[in-house]
């Protein structure tokens, strides 16, 4: 950066520059090729960008090797008319001095942020220093008797290309590199593009976000592609998004746990598509209701929600707020109609609503009558205060205002089927048959493994004596839902009729299950 002057001597050399570039070798190509722009130095060509860029490192470093310390007889390369570290004549202020070059000769290193180059230059102190990004490999002792600029010691750990090789003799005039920033807090893992939080809570979730991102990424590389697997890892990312959202109060969480729970689906679709037989079972693949998994899982929540906070008992009054429950899940509020109620073919509809009113469960803008008079033009706002979300936004459920009419449309869909109201089915055979539609195998088979379902698990969901089941699988069985029904005094075993699967939300297999855990 020292201009040429008719005093300097004739002896004095421009300093030398050295580009080591790294560029793609062709469309379609991971490989890249790594140039130097010595004519002597052949073009090498790499299979990916990380070994290009270790190998165009070691390419710089051996010519630093073999230079060892800058010429003393040279002078600035950065040429000063065309350095961009010199203030352009019309960007100068008034009385402002024009830039000089000045210190020691030194070695500096100049690298592209984005790793696509690396150089290597011959330059004064002064421009190294003000030149951004560059780092000083090694200095040349000034010319004897030079007054320029006040040489400064480099300081100890200035950093070299090559830490095998000793400072060379009389470094001097080294401006000190600039300080490196403080090192970041290492993230946990990554997944989806998002940092997993190392101080995330629970640690559980954490882990799980983090080994997810890693099983992607595992998945990514496989030679052939595997639907299943691939659904299992969706269903997984969407239970676990949904933790992190409850946890962290990020709607933009939930949004990715829904699109994971799309993806699972399409994956299982594509799978049973391309297979012709279900995940679950061997057989044909079922057109469900409910075709997302995940959606399966929550359809479980609300039944276990409603049998563990019945206002009243009874099956007529349990029926009832699950289908109350299935219009108000998200917000607390939710529109119904009187066709609503009497269509669960209860045995006093109006008594009952009656009765969840004056214990507070049930809020409704008039009386029992006007809600079991409404038409569907005019719906009746109501309310279960139990279900309105907290202070935090959080509520008892953790799917979304998308979801829910979808699993309450699922719910209307098995109540009303079309046998069991030709059977004049009652509020605890319906029941049974929502209870038995989330407890069976891909194929209809009951229960997730044999023996079947847990007697004790139908009573909880279905409030009735243990005597009067094989009163409501008879019904079920003329009602052409059940088959092969077998009671015992533990278990029920059976299997759901091809009729009925599509309502069917199945059981995740063991394995599939010890998986997710």
């Amino acid at each position: 950066m020292t201009e040429a002057t008719a005093s300097e001597p004739d002896e004095r050399v421009l300093g030398r520059r050295w580009t080591v570039r790294l560029d793609p070798a062709g469309r379609g190509s991971a490989a890249v090729r790594v140039s130097c722009s010595r004519p002597a130095c052949a073009e090498q060509r790499l299979p990916s960008a990380a070994a290009g860029r270790a190998a165009a490192v070691e390419h710089l470093k051996s010519h630093l090797r073999a230079v060892a310390e800058p010429r003393a007889g040279a002078y600035c390369a950065c040429r000063a008319d065309s350095c961009r570290t010199h203030i352009s004549p019309a960007d100068r202020q008034p009385g402002g001095q024009p830039w000089r070059c000045g210190g020691a000769v030194v070695l500096a290193v100049v690298v592209d942020r984005q790793g696509r180059w690396w150089q290597a230059i011959e330059c004064c102190a002064r421009c190294a220093a003000a030149t951004p990004g560059a780092k000083v490999v090694t200095a040349a002792p000034l010319p004897a008797g030079s007054a320029a600029d006040r040489p400064v010691a480099a300081p100890a750990g200035a950093p070299r290309f090559s830490d095998t090789s000793p400072p060379p003799a009389g470094a001097r005039g080294v401006p000190a590199p600039r300080s490196s920033p403080a090192p970041r807090t290492r993230p946990h893992g990554k997944i989806a593009q998002r940092i997993v939080p190392h101080d995330l809570r629970p640690t559980a979730l954490r882990d799980e976000l983090a080994a997810l991102g890693d099983l992607f990424r595992a998945y990514q590389k496989q030679a052939e592609p595997d639907l299943a697997l691939l659904a299992d890892l969706h269903e997984r990312k969407a239970r676990a998004f949904t933790t992190w959202a409850e946890v962290s109060g990020d709607r933009a969480l939930r949004r990715e746990a829904l699109r994971a729970e799309q993806a699972a689906a399409a994956a299982r679709s594509q799978h049973l598509q391309r297979g012709g037989f279900g995940t679950d079972a061997e057989g044909p693949a079922v057109s469900r209701v409910l075709n997302v998994p995940a959606q399966w899982g929550h359809v479980r929540s609300v039944l276990a929600h409603v049998a563990g906070h019945s206002p009243l008992p009874g099956p007529d009054a349990r029926l009832l707020a699950l289908m109350l429950t299935l219009r108000t899940a998200h917000a607390g509020t939710g529109n119904v109609v009187g066709q609503d109620v009497t269509a669960l073919n209860l045995t006093d509809p109006q008594d009952l609503v009656e009765r969840l009113i004056d214990c507070g469960w049930l809020v409704v803008p008039g009386t029992a009558e006007d809600l079991l008079a409404s038409r569907p033009e005019n719906p009746v706002a109501v309310t279960v205060p139990s279900l309105a979300p907290r202070e935090d936004g959080s509520g008892p459920f953790a799917f979304g205002r998308k979801t829910r009419p979808r699993l309450s449309g699922w719910a209307q869909r098995v109540v009303s089927d079309k046998k069991l109201r030709k059977a004049q089915a009652g509020a605890a055979t319906r029941l049974l048959a929502l209870t038995l539609a989330t407890h069976a195998d891909g194929s209809g088979r009951l229960g997730a493994d044999e023996p079947g379902i847990a007697l004790s698990s139908l009573t909880a969901a279905v409030p009735v004596d243990a005597g009067e089941l094989p009163h409501l699988l008879e019904q079920l069985t003329a009602a052409a839902w059940l088959a092969e029904a077998t009671l015992t005094d533990t278990h029920l075993t059976g299997r759901l009729t091809e009729r009925v699967l599509p309502l069917t939300c199945p059981l995740p297999r063991a394995d599939r299950t010890d998986q997710a855990g």
